[in-house]
């Protein structure tokens, strides 16, 4: 049974929604988070392949940019929106750009967007507010570890399995034409709202603050981690004026300071719980 009812359409019938390996996916809006300024994000629900689901949406309009690692519509650029969707464990697709378009789709989203995935319960999300900045986390550290792990680890392989000996390709092998697995979905996910513009540097630092502050969270929740190796981070601004929008994001610079306070604040609250039940 698909989750929630749709509006029905005025000029015809109701359009068929995207499908997900056969199931349809369709959602309905379960509450807002709480928010200060900048753009209001939905927490949505669906039912998917037999999996009761959740995901958050951003509706941005126009006149938003965009930086971020997401696994879809990555980058510096106009977006329209932001899609975060929780994905069973296990994630069993390999086209994880595609299946975040088809519910994107779904929940009427047009225009250029940026979606991440992540097998956390969405619905757990946290947030922090600072000063006019909005973090909203989505926060999974079932496979968590250091970034700068031995050559020995291969967090891009799925599980994060360690090679051994035994399971490692023979040295003789080609590494191009090695089969790869597509990285697991996200499992630490961090949407920033701001309601001022960014130059493209301050941007980009910007999402350096956002993870630096992300690490002091995870340490100060008492784990032994930098992250997980596929987080993914998305920040929003309004598109720049004339004057090239603020030129710094650092987090000792005005607006990268409440950007550290704000994700440590609603990651800090997401890791507690963790640390809890490791």
């Amino acid at each position: 049974m698909i989750g929630g009812a749709r509006r029905p359409r005025e000029d015809g019938p109701e359009p068929v929604p995207p499908s997900h390996q056969g199931c349809a996916i369709d959602s309905v809006r379960v509450h807002l988070p709480a928010q200060c300024a900048g753009p209001r994000a939905e927490l949505r629900d669906r039912h998917e392949g037999g999996h009761h689901l959740h995901h958050l949406v951003w509706r941005l309009g126009p006149g938003v940019r965009v930086c971020s690692s997401a696994v879809l519509g990555g980058g510096i650029g106009p977006r329209t929106w932001i899609l975060n969707a929780q994905v069973p464990g296990g994630y069993p697709r390999l086209d994880p750009d595609r299946h975040l378009a088809e519910i994107a789709a779904a929940e009427g989203l047009t225009g250029p967007g940026a979606g991440l995935m992540t097998a956390a319960e969405v619905a757990a999300y946290t947030t922090g507010h600072d000063g006019g900045v909005t973090a909203t986390v989505t926060t999974g550290l079932g496979v968590r570890g250091w970034a700068a792990a031995p050559e020995t680890t291969a967090p891009e392989l799925a599980a994060d399995k360690t090679v051994t000996p035994e399971t490692a390709a023979p040295e003789t092998e080609d590494p191009a034409t090695r089969i790869r697995t597509p990285p697991r979905p996200g499992t630490v996910n961090i949407v920033v709202g701001l309601p001022v513009a960014l130059s493209d540097a301050a941007l980009v630092n910007a999402v350096a603050t956002a993870t630096e502050a992300k690490v002091q969270a995870l340490l100060d929740a008492g784990l032994d981690c930098s992250g997980t190796p596929t987080d993914a981070v998305c920040i929003a601004a309004p598109e720049p004026g004339p004057d090239g929008g603020e030129p710094f994001a650092g987090p000792r610079s005005p607006w990268g300071a409440r950007i550290a306070r704000a994700v440590h604040t609603a990651v800090l609250a997401g890791a507690r719980p963790a640390r809890d039940l490791s």
